[in-house]
């Protein structure tokens, strides 16, 4: 692998946030990094980082296979029983709407809000900051409010997704009913748990304070 290192009398740019050295507390700025590439610090050559520093082209392409993920993962039945003879199906939208009839309304809400909603607003809110970033529309004062109101409240976004206890109840339903009836997993059993992973991956290379350094450019 090879090396990197940054000087601390570099100016910070879009691409640059600013770390500290773990051993001497040398502030170095922070670089996305192409793959292989690790970055030390200038003074004591310890190393800093080795990881792609918040890509926006890959952050990006994981949020547009998000969203074509999105939609069938919502529409198409997760889930199909045969019990009896009968062959019944259920979607997310579906299962919470079975919960809300029964009168249990605060779970039924819980399952829009977790499992349709939010990631609904995570992938379009990542999805609107990608856009404004390529686009340089932060540099326009429009474009500029919208961006900080969309970092601002960005943070309650992966609280109110919950796809991992989703995909989870999945396989806890099969398990439970295959005693007396057939389950199969369908195809939006399928695009569910693909974007699951997806957001996953997405949030992993997504740096909120990475997005902040964007509003410095403009000013």
């Amino acid at each position: 692998m090879s090396s990197l290192s940054d000087s601390n009398d570099e100016r910070l740019s879009p691409d640059c946030s600013v770390i500290l050295c773990r051993a001497c507390d040398l502030a170095v700025s922070r670089r996305a990094l192409p793959s292989g590439v690790r970055a030390i610090c200038p003074r004591c050559q310890t190393p800093l980082y080795d990881t792609p520093y918040c890509a926006v082209d890959g952050v990006l392409a994981m949020c547009i296979a998000a969203l074509i993920l999105y939609i069938p993962a919502m529409l198409l039945p997760v889930l199909e029983m045969h019990f009896i003879g009968s062959v019944r199906t259920t979607t997310v939208w579906q299962g919470a709407l079975a919960v809300a009839e029964q009168g249990y309304w605060v779970v039924a809400l819980a399952v829009l809000i977790g499992a349709v909603v939010g990631p609904g607003l995570l992938i379009s809110s990542v999805l609107a900051q990608m856009v404004i970033i390529k686009n340089r529309l932060y540099r326009f004062n429009s474009g500029r409010k919208f961006f900080v109101l969309l970092l601002r409240y960005h943070q309650l976004l992966p609280q109110m997704s919950m796809l991992e206890i989703y995909v989870i109840s999945f396989l806890v339903t099969s398990f439970q009913l295959s005693d007396f009836a057939d389950v199969y997993f369908g195809m939006g059993t399928f695009c569910f748990t693909m974007l699951f992973l997806v957001v996953l991956f997405m949030l992993r290379e997504y740096k909120l304070e990475h997005m902040w350094s964007y509003l410095n450019e403009g000013e």
